[in-house]
Formats: structure tokens, C-alpha cells, sequence
């Protein structure tokens, strides 16, 4: 019991682990670090002490409104994305018990982009703030498809994987020709979104996806011991007595409202949820309920420092941040494939 610290809330008694607490504790304190940088570091440069100040209330005036109005609700979308991302790709790879899973990866992405492009290309007279619930139901009817398409006296891990691969492929050829069948603007708009991007965001944004990640988060925490019964596989889980089918359909529809909030004001950014996951599980072990909350914060870590790399690296250009979350996911995701070549 030396590893764990005993934490009583009433009546109930807890029991955290201790390489857990460290790492999750290290992941805030690296996600706000980087926020105060970030917040600072533009046109305009702002000392980190000044940041702080601003966001205090009592720095210049005109350093607020920099970092309060400007640049604020940008690094929120990206600590909020980046969590969201990373929380559904958790799931995923609890449900798939596989490291390369992930909602992009499986198609979920995938479908919420479909929806999206398909606003943005049939829809252009149609007010902008329909996007997001459009990719969010876009992502939602995929997961019910991939469902229904994988059920056969139940579903397996495999044949999820197997259909949402399939699905995924599907809809990038559905998306492929929305966009070549469009007017040129309308193609330089769909294709600024599929790479991903958080620019142009405000604090609309912020208050529309931020409880929506809370509550869908906090949700797949209280699931967190069906999903580490799943993970021992499902002849024991069923013989545990967990309702096996039941609780893998709860944990999808979380994961694709993940995936589709996520989407709906990021755009398709890519392997943030396959990355993070696999790097909390790396530094403190499989179990769910630990690699959850620390997925999440490094998640937001990932496209935090990746946004500030788009913003800053190629000054006066702003490069989507999906440029960089793959240019960094796909050679892990080859290393991932390489090493996982036997299983």
C-alpha cells in the first residue's frame, strides 16, 4: 500500500496512486507553464510575470485586453481540444484494447469531417455557427453505424477495428469528391478545416464546447472500472458480471461526442488522440481511471506547444496546428505499428 496515498471524501475512502498523482500534477503544471508562454509570445511580446498580472486583473491595461480578448480564448480551445482528443482516444484504446487505436484513426473523425465539409461546401449561405453541431452529429451517426455495422451477437474489439478502418477510407473518398466538385474558395475553406485549426476562435467557442468536454470527461471517469474490466478481456468481463455490450456502446457515444466537440471547432486534427494515451500509459501503467485525466492534460500539453509552433516558427504565417500534431504523429504511428508487428 506504500504506493498508493489514502484520500477520504466522507465516507468513501480512496486510494491514489502515487506515480499517478506525480505525473498528473507535472502534466498541469507543464500545461500552464506553456499557457503563460504562449499567451505572451506573439506581435506583441508580454513577459510571463506580466501575463500572469493581466490575467489577475491588475496588469496594463493594454496587456489585458492583448491577453484577455486576443489571445486567451485560443489557448483554452487548445487546452480544451487537446483534452478532448486525448480523453477519446483513452477510450477507444480501452474499448479496442490496442495502442494504435483512435477515434481518427477508426473513422469517427472521419465522419464528423464528412459532415462538416458537406456544410461548408452545399451549405456556404448558411450561418457559420452551424458547423460545429453538424460535425458533432456527423461524428455521432458514424459511431452508430460503426456499431451496427460490427454487431454480430455482439461486438468485438476486432471487428470494430476492422469496420471503422473501412469507414474511415470511405469517407475521405466522400470527402475527396465534395471537394473537387466545389467552387475554389469553398475548396481553400473545406481544406483549411480538414487540416486542422484552432485561428479565428473567441470566447463563443470557449463557452460552447467547455461543458460539453467537462461533463463527457468527468462521465468516462466514472466508467473507468468497466473499461479496466474490459481490458481483461471479454469472457471475464462478462463472467465479472459487467454488462459488457451496454457499457461498450456508453463508452463509444462518449468517445464520439468527445471526437465531435473536439472537431466541431478544431477541424480534423490529427494523432493527438492516439499520442497522448499511449504516453500516459508508458509512465504510469494501463489502468484507466490513472491514464484518463493524465491523457487529458497531455493532450492539451501536445496542441498547446504545437499552436505556438504555428504561430511563432514561420512568422507572419499562421500554419494550422493539424500540420504539426502530424507531422509528429505519423512516424510514432510507424514506430507504433513497428513494434506492435508480432501481436
Amino acid at each position: 500500500m506504500k504506493q498508493y496515498l489514502p484520500l477520504r471524501i466522507g465516507k468513501t475512502s480512496i486510494h491514489l496512486h502515487k506515480k499517478t498523482v506525480v505525473y498528473t500534477t507535472l502534466a498541469i503544471l507543464l500545461t500552464i507553464v506553456a499557457a503563460i508562454v504562449s499567451l505572451g509570445i506573439g506581435e506583441m511580446y508580454i513577459r510571463p510575470l506580466d501575463v500572469v498580472k493581466a490575467l489577475l486583473g491588475f496588469g496594463a491595461e493594454q496587456d489585458a485586453l492583448i491577453v484577455q480578448q486576443f489571445r486567451m480564448p485560443r489557448i483554452i480551445i487548445a487546452i480544451l481540444v487537446g483534452a478532448a482528443l486525448a480523453a477519446a482516444g483513452a477510450i477507444m484504446q480501452g474499448i479496442v484494447r490496442n495502442p494504435l487505436a483512435a477515434p481518427d484513426i477508426l473513422g469517427i473523425s472521419s465522419g464528423a469531417s464528412v459532415a462538416a465539409v458537406a456544410f461548408l461546401l452545399l451549405f456556404e449561405n448558411v450561418s457559420i455557427k452551424w458547423l460545429p453541431p453538424t460535425s458533432f452529429l456527423g461524428a455521432m451517426a458514424t459511431t452508430i453505424l460503426l456499431y451496427a455495422l460490427a454487431w454480430k451477437k455482439g461486438v468485438t474489439p476486432l471487428r470494430l477495428v476492422l469496420i471503422g478502418v473501412g469507414i474511415k477510407i470511405a469517407a475521405g473518398a466522400v470527402v475527396t469528391l465534395l471537394i473537387m466538385f466545389s467552387p475554389f474558395l469553398l475548396q481553400n475553406k473545406a481544406l483549411l478545416w480538414l487540416t486542422g485549426s484552432i485561428y479565428g476562435v473567441d470566447w463563443n467557442d470557449v463557452l460552447m464546447i467547455l461543458p460539453w468536454v467537462v461533463i463527457l470527461i468527468v462521465a468516462a471517469a466514472l466508467l473507468a472500472r468497466r473499461v479496466n474490466i474490459q481490458q481483461l478481456g471479454d469472457d471475464i468481463a462478462t463472467s465479472l458480471g459487467s454488462f459488457l455490450q451496454l457499457d461498450r456502446f456508453l463508452l463509444l457515444i462518449i468517445c464520439a461526442a468527445l471526437t465531435g466537440t473536439a472537431v466541431s471547432v478544431g477541424g480534423d486534427i490529427s494523432f493527438v488522440a492516439l499520442l497522448a494515451p499511449h504516453i500516459a500509459k508508458q509512465l504510469i501503467g494501463p489502468s484507466f481511471g490513472g491514464a484518463l485525466p493524465l491523457s487529458a492534460f497531455i493532450g492539451s500539453l501536445i496542441l498547446l506547444i504545437a499552436d505556438l509552433i504555428g504561430r511563432v516558427a514561420f512568422s507572419p504565417l499562421d500554419i494550422p496546428v493539424g500540420v504539426f500534431t502530424s507531422a509528429v504523429g505519423a512516424p510514432f504511428f510507424i514506430y507504433l505499428l513497428y513494434k506492435n508487428r508480432n501481436r
